[in-house]
């Protein structure tokens, strides 16, 4: 139950920042708002998968995307039922910021990026919320993996 309030909290929240800057946007704002000197929001639009790439226009590869996105989350949640502790949380953020995403392309045709880090003139990736959830998952799963493989490598 724990999990799938993560799932819903994460979605949720993705949810939430999306809409608020999408509402800004139909009111007439111009999503190009300075923050402070390396965080901007600069609303684009992003056909591809995380971070932009592989960008497509909405065609038959677009949606063969789009239906391996699904699959994908389809395998997550089944490899969520059969995980425990602290790895099923981080696949539930996973999860939860990859239904975000999906929810947009399938709503949108397209997920909607604004967060724009940057130092002076070089610029990450544009993002969302769901990917840094996305994101946070992936490299503590990472995180775990790599300690679990010392701790068998120093018992050998």
């Amino acid at each position: 139950m724990k999990k799938i309030l993560v799932i819903l909290i994460t979605f949720f929240l993705d949810r939430i920042s999306k809409i608020y800057l999408l509402n800004l946007q139909e009111s007439g704002v111009d999503i190009d708002l300075y923050i402070n000197s390396f965080l901007n929001l600069y609303l684009v639009w992003n056909t591809g998968i995380g971070f932009g790439l592989i960008s497509l226009e909405s065609n038959i590869y677009y949606h063969i995307l789009t239906a391996v996105i699904v699959m994908i989350n389809f395998g997550l949640i089944f490899y969520l039922t059969k995980t425990k502790g602290f790895y099923s949380y981080l696949i539930a953020l996973i999860i939860g910021g990859s239904l975000g995403n999906l929810f947009d392309r399938m709503y949108y045709f397209a997920v909607p990026d604004f967060i724009d880090i940057h130092i002076g003139n070089y610029h990450w990736f544009i993002f969302n919320v769901a990917d840094i959830f996305i994101s946070l998952g992936i490299i503590g799963i990472i995180f775990i993996e790599i300690t679990k493989k010392e701790k068998i490598s120093n018992n050998v």
